[in-house]
């Protein structure tokens, strides 16, 4: 029987305690077992890893495993189980991009991005003055996209999974309708986030107790999202995109000023990409394409650094800090011109990853200063914070990387009104207005301009890597558009600089994004010599970051034990067997 949901609510911090053994007791006869505590950054085992942002997901995840799930089933149940413990990124209401490796090899990558409505234009987010309307395309139901998440989800667990989505949904929906305690991650971001989150009754009702976010200790009870995963889990995409959800995301749609409209919800559809490959120093590094840009950028800064030794540069040098930072402007101002939406737009990929076009755009590099950048022509051209990742690797060596967003932290602030998720702010990801940058900094062009059903840019990165046919890592974080160094950093620690996975996540980390024209760095990742001899090569600097992306990643070894890291950065938790 369900605990009273006044009773829940008002649990305080022992409460909460002595609620958490009871919860599990009450998830059935197959109890999931507790979940590893946040400090939990660190697992290895012989079978099946998993490593997510949040403990309960990676408890869901590691216990598919554990009963002959594979891969993409403990996937589809971190995911969903992450749309109610993780409310600042997991999601329904969001999208996002899987890249997945099969134990004979066969390679996949699946787009679920949101699609701009069909009635988007191009200018809809600008003002009479012709500047951008930033309140519009980030907060309330104005931002949305049409989501993407329980298509893409469905989507690889009919293909590729082998259980079905009423038992892999049964954990998260028993979560949402029974309760979890609040931790300190969602309870610092609820507090971060109160006044916007306040301007919504329907926000207001879930997350907050009278005038007050709800506290680290409270029992989060989401009867209206329990709702909407329950006809999902008995009816697939009918049970999202059609019938009773489909009718309250309509309804609040068209109460609150949305686009997203019923023929958006019936249009939509998954998509199955060409994955990325690029050859770094004999190891494969396989990841997402556009509408990714993640892919493209990370494989560009590798081909970049593949004439050099950076082992012998020295890491945390300024030398090794001014060349990542030079790599990285000129793939992030490639990325501004050049990518969006294949569908719509010619990325020319091919050009973009060609050792011709690597070696040209390394050319341009003066190892002893700062030298200008512009966006260059690839081959084949023609001129005219909150997200977030798990990794999984099964017993049979079934790899998963799925980094999911709904873009800001609780996306555009705004609950569905009776569907219980959060809407995203993905409008926002697109070029508004050429020239003027998003909420990352991030700008773009022509090529990521507003068009209808078109699928914005994206910096996510879930990445795979092998070395001689067998699988060795699998990573990927949220960050924004910091996800794509972050993830190259942590490749480069272990393939270039031989750092165990735990150290390689924990290193410091710098950033460089084109624009602003400034080093983006972390505590202990700049001493005060390193930072003199890059101002003498002319760098500038940005305000210390509190951290570029947050790293979950997982590792095969030789004799076959799998070793997951999940940031400690983050909040999140690594379990295996």
């Amino acid at each position: 029987m369900t605990p009273p949901r006044a009773l829940i609510c008002a649990a305080s911090r022992l409460g909460a305690a002595l609620f958490v053994p009871l919860a599990i007791l009450l998830m059935g006869s197959r109890a999931v077992e507790a979940p590893p505590q946040p400090n939990d950054l660190r697992a290895q085992g012989k079978n099946g890893v998993v490593v997510s942002q949040e403990s309960h997901a990676t408890a869901v995840g590691l216990d598919v495993l554990r009963n002959g799930g594979n891969a993409v089933d403990a996937a589809v149940a971190v995911a969903l189980t992450l749309a109610v413990t993780l409310p600042q990124a997991g999601n329904l209401g969001g999208g996002g991009f899987l890249v997945l490796r099969r134990p004979d090899g066969h390679v996949a990558t699946i787009d679920f991005r949101e699609r701009a409505p069909k009635s988007a234009t191009r200018d809809m987010y600008l003002k009479p003055d012709g500047s951008v309307d930033h309140g519009k395309v980030q907060v309330g139901a104005t931002a949305a996209g049409v989501p993407g998440s329980p298509a893409g989800l469905l989507h690889a667990l009919q293909k590729y999974g082998s259980k079905n989505l009423s038992e892999v949904a049964k954990p998260a929906i028993r979560l949402a309708r029974e309760g979890f305690v609040i931790g300190r991650g969602l309870a610092r971001s609820l507090r971060a986030k109160r006044r916007v989150l306040g301007r919504f009754p329907s926000t207001r009702a879930v997350f907050f107790d009278g005038d007050a976010p709800r506290k680290q200790g409270d029992v989060l009870v989401q009867q209206d999202l329990a709702d909407t995963l329950q006809r999902f889990a008995d009816k697939g995409l009918k049970g999202f995109y059609q019938g009773p959800t489909a009718d309250l995301i309509v309804k609040h749609m068209q109460q609150a000023g949305g686009f997203v409209s019923r023929d958006d919800l019936l249009a939509y559809v998954p998509r199955e990409r060409k994955a990325l490959r690029v050859d770094y120093r004999g190891y494969e590094v396989i990841s997402m394409g556009p509408p990714s840009s993640g892919g493209v950028a990370m494989m560009q800064m590798l081909n970049m650094l593949q004439p050099y030794d950076l082992k012998a540069i020295g890491y945390g040098s300024s030398d090794y800090i001014h060349l990542l930072t030079e790599v990285m402007r000129r793939a992030y101002a490639d990325r501004s011109r050049w990518l969006g939406d294949p569908d719509y737009y010619d990325v020319p990929v091919k050009g973009l990853l060609s050792a011709e076009y690597a070696k040209k755009l390394g050319s341009t590099i003066d190892l002893n200063k700062v030298s200008a950048v512009a966006p260059g022509l690839p081959p084949g051209a023609k001129e005219s914070d909150e997200t977030t990742h798990f990794s999984i690797i099964d017993k049979d060596g079934f790899a998963v990387s799925c980094t999911t967003t709904i873009n800001s932290t609780f996306g555009a602030c705004v609950v569905c009104e009776g569907a219980g998720f959060f809407w995203n702010n993905e409008m926002d990801d697109f070029s508004a207005k050429p020239g003027v940058p998003n909420q990352f900094g991030l700008v773009g062009g022509k090529a990521n301009a507003i068009e209808p059903g078109k699928r914005m840019l994206s910096s996510m990165t879930p990445t795979i890597v092998c070395k001689d046919g067998e699988l060795r890592y699998v990573l990927g974080a949220p960050g924004g558009g910091r996800i794509i160094t972050g993830v190259m950093q942590v490749l480069l620690n272990r393939v270039d600089h031989k750092m165990p996975l735990e150290r390689a996540v924990r290193a410091p980390r710098v950033h460089h994004q084109w624009r602003p024209n400034a080093i983006q760095w972390e505590a202990l990742a700049l001493p005060k010599d390193v930072r003199a001899a890059l101002e003498q090569k002319g760098h500038k600097f940005a305000s210390r970051s509190r951290g570029i992306g947050q790293i979950f990643a997982a590792e095969v070894l030789p004799d076959g034990t799998r070793i997951g890291v999940a940031d400690h950065r983050s909040s999140g938790a690594a379990a295996a067997y």
